[in-house]
């Protein structure tokens, strides 16, 4: 299962690459004129809240068991993961305008 998770993670990502490579400049009558390019951006946008989320999601899962196996430092577990979670959505943001420009 894992290995096949690879194989689509690859799939799409070479997608995401081709698309605006083989995109051609639309004739204009075309009503669809550069809908390769925004679908890329598009998918490329669901791709990095679906990682930005997969990735906060586990901080915050190993924080709480930490702060479960030793309370007395949770205070310095949350100060890190919040901290880690604040680095994962300015990259987040950075992505989304990456992809959306």
């Amino acid at each position: 299962m894992h290995k096949l998770f690879k194989i689509l993670a690859i799939c799409f990502l070479l997608m995401l690459v081709a698309t605006p490579a083989l995109a051609q400049e639309a004739a204009k009558t075309d009503p669809n004129q550069g809908f390769s390019i925004f679908f890329g951006g598009a998918f490329g946008a669901g791709l990095v809240i679906l990682g930005a989320g997969a990735g906060i999601a586990r901080i915050g899962a190993a924080a709480v068991e930490s702060m479960a196996r030793q309370p007395e430092v949770a205070g310095n577990i949350q100060t890190a993961m919040i901290i880690s979670a604040a680095l994962i959505e300015g990259a987040t943001f950075f992505a989304l305008i990456v992809c959306m420009g």
